[in-house]
């Protein structure tokens, strides 16, 4: 199977992004691809609750959903839309960081909230707190295509590698990780992370990324990356926005898993007492 990965420059207007993402996707699919996957927050990246507030929509009304699935059924490829901020009905008021898969139908056949909240301290100039704007999901999301059966995540659940075992075990050949990867823990902890979840699993894992100057306020880290499941890297996107087309022989898979079979290889185990 042929696979896209789009590298954006997304900044905090959905409309203004939406024909940069289209074009990526049309020259992935002229280039073959049957899959095609877009980083986290394509619509749009954003520090400002006041700018969210005024341009985000709720999924049913939300431009960039729209304009992806009519982009899948006029190409008929297969969409993950890494992750688009939508409104919800939460009390707080609080987004969702939600993943979509998106059939060459058009129709959306699985839904994935971001479940880990990035709410960090990277260093004295540099703090998130995710989980002020988003409200965090609670449900793992296995979904089915007909080249392949994908597990679902989004940026900083790659830091949970519990997560990623489960989606393996229960059977996910490829992970899809979309991110806006911090630029100050990405040249140290990005491809590391990347490969060793690719090495753990004996998936195929796919991580399109945020690049560049976003806003005046957040950049990001770019180096979207693909990892065969022996943890050797199949492409790297570098800093520039553009697309990182690469071929997956799912065969790989179970090549690495039958070498080393360390998702079958668990032991029970006490825990130290305090």
């Amino acid at each position: 199977m042929r696979v896209g990965l789009l590298q954006l420059s997304s900044g905090d207007d959905p409309a203004a992004n939406l024909p940069h993402t289209l074009a990526r996707i049309d020259e992935a699919a002229r280039d073959g691809a049957t899959l095609v996957l877009t980083p986290e927050v394509t619509n749009c990246v954003s520090t400002s609750r006041r700018q969210q507030e005024a341009v985000l929509q709720r999924e049913d009304d939300d431009i960039t959903l729209a304009a992806l699935r009519d982009a899948a059924r006029a190409h008929g490829i297969w969409i993950v839309a890494g992750s688009l901020a939508v409104k919800t009905d939460d009390p707080d008021g609080r987004f969702a960081n939600r993943s979509f898969l998106i059939a060459p139908s058009g129709d959306v056949t699985a839904r994935y909230d971001k479940i880990h909240m990035f709410d960090v301290d990277v260093s004295e100039t540099e703090s998130y707190r995710e989980s002020k704007g988003y409200r965090p999901g609670t449900r793992a999301v296995l979904a089915n295509t007909d080249m392949a059966t994908l597990g679902l995540t989004i940026c900083y659940d790659l830091r949970f590698p519990h997560l990623f075992r489960t989606l393996a075990q229960k059977g996910a050949q490829i992970i899809t990780v979309p991110s806006a990867f911090s630029t100050g823990t990405g040249p140290d902890h990005w491809e590391p992370l990347l490969r060793a979840r690719a090495i753990e699993t004996g998936c195929f894992i796919l991580a399109p990324a945020q690049t560049g100057q976003n806003t005046e306020k957040r950049a990001t880290y770019g180096h979207t990356l693909a990892v065969s499941p022996w943890g050797r890297v199949l492409c790297d996107g570098g800093t520039e926005p553009g697309v990182c087309m690469v071929d997956l022989d799912l065969q790989d898979v179970e090549t690495s898993r039958s070498r080393i079979p360390s998702l079958h290889n668990d032991r029970a185990f006490d825990i130290p007492d305090e």
